[in-house]
């Protein structure tokens, strides 16, 4: 009896560690979905200081058309005044979990104007997030256009 108490234990914390590890993941995709989504409604309204937060001082941007720019960069041209977004929307999201690493992966569809040209683009992004002191932060971003309207 006693030797089974002795397996029994240890396998129940091993389990109760694992289940516990299990929502901790779930827990940190649904945070990433969130801010992912927090990030496509702060482009739609051209809100700079809250994409200021959600990227990191290092980031770095692959736009489709293949430009790369910084973080200066990206946040000017969200409030470049000629950058009228109309609609943003996000689907098909999935997330692989690193340690305090993250891949978020998804298809966007955006409209709106810029320099008074229509934009009607649908493509796929790859964003690379870090959690730092307890805060996830994109560290890079990569959108490659799959069809353009």
């Amino acid at each position: 009896m006693l030797r089974r108490k002795s397996i029994l234990l240890p396998l129940i914390f091993l389990f109760s560690l694992c289940a516990l590890a299990q929502s901790s993941a779930i827990n940190q995709e649904q945070t990433l979905i969130a801010l992912e989504r927090m990030w496509g409604q702060a482009q739609l309204t051209r809100d700079s200081a809250a994409l200021e937060r959600l990227v990191s001082p290092g980031f770095v941007n692959t736009e489709w058309d293949g430009t790369v720019d910084d973080r200066a960069k990206f946040l000017s041209d969200i409030r470049d005044p000629l950058y009228k977004p109309a609609s943003m929307s996000l689907r098909d999201i999935s997330i692989k979990l690193y340690g305090n690493t993250a891949i978020v992966v998804g298809v966007y569809h955006a409209e709106g104007q810029y320099r008074d040209r229509p934009y009607d683009h649908v493509g796929r992004f790859t964003d690379t997030w870090i959690l730092v002191d307890g805060r996830w932060q994109c560290v890079a971003s990569h959108a490659s256009l799959l069809s353009k309207r």
